[in-house]
């Protein structure tokens, strides 16, 4: 990925903008811009909630194709790639700067770029990894993946990273969604793992709150090992510099399920990776001496896998 982070700031020139949909995040994403100076026209289906902005100095137009027009540069937050096709219909796109920042997929991404290049314009994909609070605060740690067109970015980035920091993340359109897509993916992952430790001692003479520090100094810890699966990756050694092999992992699993079972708690949530890591090391000679980093590749579905050396 090719690193564009950009702190938050206001522009020299505060160009004009459009935004449909003002939601919460577009609400958020409006009201950023409103304060960096920025004349900002918002259109949303329902009209009552775009009505609190225009005291706040926006411009609401009476229809997406009139807020369309009002600007060359054309931000979309809506519910989903559905709502943004419904939104722009009728819209003349011809000239204009579109950014999606509409929560969607790899596939919805490219498919919107070649839907909105068609319609003569150009076109940039978002992906946001913040919350609405985050938006526009300093030092939130709020930013934004964008991946498409390179020009349209360079042109707009100092107006695209007043809410939130900007990454561009590389020509495909379908890059910000999967960046985005990955890391909540990975979020999801460590939630599961904080229900299942909770429920773990729910039962005991344990204050949540003591435990709550223990829990995030050990995940804080652990994390940086994302850099070895990397490393292994990028180098097809999946034994480089181990330091917990899969056969070890593998026969202490069985002391996580038999404190859940004693704990009165469903491993539910573990048992699929465990599973994947028993059928690792099942599959061939010499996988034991891995570390979990194989697991990545047993993922990959039949008809899809890319050559892997």
């Amino acid at each position: 990925m090719t690193d564009n982070a950009v702190a938050p700031r206001t522009p020299s020139s505060s160009a004009p903008l459009t935004l449909l949909g003002t939601g919460a995040m577009g609400s958020a994403l409006a009201r950023a811009w409103l304060a960096a100076g920025h004349p900002v026209t918002v259109w949303n289906r329902t009209p009552a909630r775009a009505e609190a902005l225009a005291a706040e100095g926006a411009t609401v137009a009476p229809n997406a194709a009139a807020a369309v027009a009002a600007n060359r540069l054309v931000v979309v937050c809506l519910l989903d790639d559905g709502s943004v096709g419904e939104a722009l219909d009728g819209a003349d796109l011809t000239g204009r700067d579109l950014v999606d920042v509409t929560t969607g997929t790899p596939a919805e991404g490219r498919d919107r770029a070649a839907w909105a290049e068609a319609r003569g314009a150009r076109f940039l994909d978002g992906g946001i990894m913040a919350v609405p609070p985050m938006i526009g605060a300093a030092d939130s740690g709020a930013y934004v993946f964008y991946s498409g067109c390179a020009a349209l970015f360079e042109e707009h980035r100092d107006t695209l990273a007043v809410p939130a920091q900007a990454r561009y993340t590389g020509a495909d359109p379908g890059f910000a969604a999967l960046h985005d897509v990955a890391l909540l993916s990975a979020m999801s992952g460590m939630f599961a793992g904080v229900t299942h430790a909770f429920a773990l001692i729910r039962r005991e003479d344990i204050a949540p709150k003591d435990f709550a520090p223990l829990l995030v100094s050990w995940l804080t810890a652990m994390a940086p090992m994302a850099y070895g699966v990397a490393e292994r990756l990028e180098a097809g050694d999946y034994t480089k510099d181990v330091v917990s092999d899969l056969a070890m992992q593998v026969t202490g699993n069985a002391t996580l399920l038999r404190t859940a079972e004693e704990q009165g708690v469903s491993a539910e949530l573990l048992t699929p990776y465990l599973a994947l890591m028993e059928r690792r090391l099942t599959a061939g000679q010499g996988h034991g001496a891995e570390d979990t980093t194989g697991l990545v590749d047993l993922l990959l579905t039949s008809g899809e896998r890319r050559e892997l050396s």
